[in-house]
């Protein structure tokens, strides 16, 4: 994969798309999911040198022929992706009324709030050490 198709799935990856899903109708109410998109990327490239050769000061990768392996010219090209994608509510529209409705995600209440008590615990420790 070359980095010009590596930079256009990242952006549809992280399109308004994904942000909103398709809106959708049920007994007169429009429904119109939305989600956070995060995410990120990079990728990089070196030049190779035979043993015993000084490798090249630059390397234009679209002279490649073979982007993303090891080329003629002792080139390696690579790259990567990672995202997040949570739904966080839907807008509601029914006739002129638009109201919002969160998504309630009881894994990242539950998660958050053990790990808020593993912080006070901690601090709580290491506060009681510090007067012994």
């Amino acid at each position: 994969m070359d980095t010009h198709e590596l930079t256009s799935r990242i952006g549809e990856n992280l399109s308004v798309r994904r942000a909103f899903g398709a809106a959708y109708e049920k007994d007169g109410v429009l429904v119109i999911p939305v989600a956070l998109v995060a995410g990120g990327g990079g990728g990089g490239q070196r030049t190779i040198a035979p043993e015993g050769q000084v490798p090249p000061l630059a390397s234009n990768p679209a002279d490649d022929a073979d982007h993303g392996r090891e080329s003629r010219n002792g080139t390696e090209a690579g790259g990567g992706f990672g995202g997040l994608i949570m739904p966080v509510g839907a807008y509601v529209v029914k006739g002129d009324d638009v109201r919002w409705v969160p998504a309630v995600n009881v894994t990242v209440i539950v998660l958050a709030s053990l790990s808020t008590i593993r912080l006070l615990a901690l601090l709580w420790t290491r506060r009681r050490r510090r007067r012994r």
